[in-house]
């Protein structure tokens, strides 16, 4: 039959054993705990990071809708100018085209006032000499 002794040796050899699993289980409780908060840090920045791209995306998608409608208005307001210039264009054409017809009468009344002119100055200026000849003649002066 076993002794006291024997099952005390025993006794103490299944406690040390049970110490040393204790000791691992708590190890592998300590190693677990770390790699799941790590794990959560991990996730949590992953979170952040697809909601900031959320953020930007959704501020992308603002920013590109009011382009468009400015875009569609900037259209809208050049497309009504060239239809006012246009219906100006119209509206002064005939008096743009008087005032050249009028320019062009101009030039030539002033080629005819300057060719007068010449003519004139011409016509002084050999004159001139026979007048001269005539005034001396009249006032008897050689």
């Amino acid at each position: 039959m076993t002794s006291d002794d024997d099952i005390l040796r025993a006794l103490g050899r299944v406690e040390g054993r049970l110490t040393g699993i204790e000791d691992n289980v708590a190890l592998l409780r300590k190693e677990v705990s770390d790699e799941k908060a790590s794990a959560h840090d991990s996730r949590a920045v992953i979170h952040k990071r697809l909601d900031e791209q959320a953020r930007q995306i959704a501020h992308l998608d603002t920013r590109v809708a009011i382009s468009g409608g400015a875009d569609a208005q900037i259209r809208e307001e050049i497309k009504s100018l060239k239809e006012t210039v246009e219906k100006n264009q119209e509206a002064v054409g005939p008096a743009l085209e008087e005032w050249k017809r009028m320019k062009t009468i101009g030039y030539g009344i002033s080629g005819l006032i300057a060719f007068a002119g010449l003519t004139i100055g011409g016509i002084i200026a050999y004159a001139s000499d026979g007048a001269v000849a005539a005034l001396r003649h009249w006032l008897k002066i050689n």
